[in-house]
């Protein structure tokens, strides 16, 4: 069975706003932390827009290929790891994040992720 984590991977991969869209409760409670910033939003349109397809995983960053997703979960919080390649012009690199997550009605309705940003 496909988890929602493994969709929201699977969905940033291939930056298709609607299937994120579809995986995120409508009014979702956004937390992320990347190098240098932290996200907060509780509106899913904001955080496909403005926050993952935005300046994470905006077409400016290159082609990204998933390379790995492993899931998992302890109680009812779940969790969902990833690793992208992402390929532009005149780099090559890799970014991974690890998101924790609860869902209800099959959405994600609170979702935590920790992010290692690009590495060369």
């Amino acid at each position: 069975m496909t988890t929602q984590g493994e969709l929201f991977a699977r969905a940033i991969a291939a930056r298709d706003a609607g299937a994120l869209r579809a995986v995120l409760a409508d009014s979702v409670a956004f937390e992320a932390l990347t190098p240098g910033r932290h996200w907060t939003s509780t509106d899913a349109d904001e955080v496909v827009d403005k926050i993952i397809l935005g300046p994470w995983f905006g077409v400016h960053q290159g082609d990204i290929e998933l390379c790995a997703v492993n899931t998992g979960q302890v109680g009812d919080c779940h969790e969902v790891g990833y690793r992208f390649r992402v390929r532009s012009a005149d780099a090559d690199r890799m970014v991974e994040q690890q998101a924790y997550y609860t869902a209800r009605d099959d959405r994600i309705d609170t979702i935590r992720i920790v992010c290692s940003g690009y590495q060369g």
